[in-house]
């Protein structure tokens, strides 16, 4: 699988990338069996980038995660997590986890001083069996800007200076802030989602723009807009940004899968081929919860999109032009 750097910096990310929420019981359970079989699945079909966070299921997904690459070269992984959320022990009796299906065994607390940070690296590193990670990123720093920038942000150069991390940036789904950290400080990469898919392509205005002016990579996960990208024929009750999908997303949705069909192409084929057609972006970080996701993923990734289809959605006004070009 081709590999592409981060910015400046020597680190390398395949163009497929795996995204470990659903390791950490998204929505719904999974048992370690299947966990594991899609990280190796994953393995087998030469991804070698595995993102990941402490929020993902209170840290089962970084756990599982790090319990599967301790048995592999560590030179062939690019291994990346997210700080600004630490992890406080609490009793899980009568609790139920925020959007993962796992034991309430811990509690969020947003924290983005540098002390916080360093305690978020440290724990993080714990849990994964790992000294170092490859690319560290500010986490959902939307309602926390102000002191992720001030505090946040100079402990993670702190950390890039000391060698214990290769990139820095952020992972949000704000493209004007995102654009603002960008502009204004020293990130290797960014991870935006869903804000530049075959539905939203807003990233183009600015962010993109941005990054290629500064030499700042980025990194597109929630490709697939939550569902509704991720099927050839999307239906009523899909899922567009963690909600049902409203009718005219759903409109616009199957127009565009309609344009695919006519190029031979399905939606999630589209859905994973577009982002990477810009220069700034590095790859794609798709969730995967079972071998048999990591195989189709696979599947529709590798699939050769014809150039007409971009000009025909283009043509339909399916696609913004900046996004186009």
């Amino acid at each position: 699988m081709r590999t592409r750097r981060l910015g400046r910096t020597e680190v390398e990310v395949t163009e497929l990338g795996f995204g470990t929420g659903p390791l950490g019981g998204l929505y719904e359970p999974l048992d370690d069996e299947t966990a594991a079989g899609a990280l190796a699945a994953a393995w087998e079909c030469g991804i070698r980038f595995f993102d990941t966070a402490p929020h993902y299921g209170v840290g089962h997904a970084e756990r599982r995660l790090g319990g599967f690459l301790r048995e592999l070269p560590r030179e062939d992984v690019t291994l990346s997590t997210k700080v600004g959320r630490l992890l406080v022990p609490q009793d899980p009796a009568g609790r139920v986890d925020e959007s993962f299906a796992v034991p309430a065994t811990h509690r969020r607390q947003w924290d983005f001083s540098r002390d916080g940070v360093l305690r978020c690296v440290e724990e993080s590193l714990a849990r994964m069996g790992a000294d170092r990670v490859d690319v560290l990123l500010l986490h959902d720093a939307e309602q926390h800007f102000e002191a992720a920038l001030r505090t946040g942000l100079p402990a993670l150069a702190e950390l890039r200076a000391q060698g214990v991390v290769g990139a820095v940036g952020a992972g949000m789904h704000d493209t004007g802030l995102l654009t603002r950290l960008v502009r204004e400080h020293d990130v290797d990469v960014v991870m935006l989602s869903g804000r530049y898919t075959l539905l939203d392509q807003r990233a183009a205005h600015d962010l993109l723009p941005a990054c290629a002016g500064r030499g700042v990579s980025l990194l597109a996960a929630s490709i697939f807009n939550s569902g509704l990208l991720a099927t050839p024929h999307p239906s009523p009750g899909a899922f567009f940004d963690y909600a049902a999908a409203s009718p005219d997303v759903l409109r616009r949705a199957r127009r565009v899968a309609d344009v695919c069909a006519s190029h031979g192409v399905t939606l999630p084929e589209a859905a994973m081929a577009f982002p990477l057609r810009h220069p700034a972006v590095a790859g794609i970080v798709v969730g995967m919860r079972s071998a048999q996701e990591v195989r189709a993923d696979l599947a529709a990734f590798r699939k050769d999109v014809p150039e007409g289809l971009w000009s025909d959605l283009l043509a339909e006004g399916l696609l913004d032009p900046r996004a186009a070009a």
